[in-house]
């Protein structure tokens, strides 16, 4: 059920009606709030939609490719952790040392996302996970990012919603495609490089699944 949830899924066919490039209709908001310095979660009166990050901060997707982290040894600052659920919902909002985001996987939806905030900037966001490679010691588990194409890269020179939902629900590996969540990794999260980018605007659509 979780890959056929998190596949590209059907769009319903209709125009921008918007006008700021998403679609109508009802959807849940995240907010990405770059800071100097992140407020702690349980203090944090908007954590249901709202995830803190460095606004100078992270590390490019490309740097850690390949290197041997896990979940126990990997550097947590501007990673959002994802987990799998029934609701759209922000479980840790402080993205300083690690947040979490929970997404659903009973339901189809489409992503959009924007840059917006002043002064400029841009963050790059990347599907990234961790590959056990097929052992149970953790000492060869090495974290694999999706390729530079699937990346990412938002700032608040373009206002308008752009369509993220393939690369913010899946995880592209050469020339492998596999939905978050699937089994053949483990420790997916989203990769936020935060070059002063003050608010990134995140919207999920529920949609039809495809039959």
């Amino acid at each position: 059920m979780i890959g056929a949830v998190l596949a590209p899924v059907a769009v319903l066919a209709q125009a921008d009606q918007t006008g700021n490039g998403s679609q109508p209709g009802s959807h849940y908001t995240l907010n990405i709030l770059g800071k100097t310095d992140c407020t702690p979660a349980d203090t944090n009166p908007n954590q249901g939609h709202t995830i803190q990050v460095l606004l100078v901060g992270g590390q490019k997707a490309s740097d850690i490719n390949g290197t041997t982290n896990n979940l126990l040894t990997i550097d947590r600052r501007n990673k959002i952790f994802l987990q799998p659920g029934d609701d759209f919902q922000v479980l840790d909002g402080n993205g300083c040392d690690g947040a979490l985001f929970m997404l659903p996987t009973n339901i189809c939806y489409k992503v959009y996302a924007r840059g917006l905030g002043k002064p400029g900037g841009y963050a790059d966001i990347t599907t990234c996970a961790i590959d056990s490679n097929g052992t149970t010691n953790i000492t060869d588990d090495v974290v694999v990012c999706s390729t530079s194409a699937n990346t990412i890269r938002l700032d608040r020179t373009k206002k308008k919603f752009i369509d993220v939902t393939d690369e913010l629900t899946t995880i592209t590996i050469g020339t492998t495609t596999v939905p978050i969540f699937d089994s053949s990794l483990y420790g997916y999260f989203w990769n936020y490089d935060n070059h002063g980018l003050r608010l990134a605007q995140i919207r999920f659509y529920p949609v039809d699944c495809p039959e």
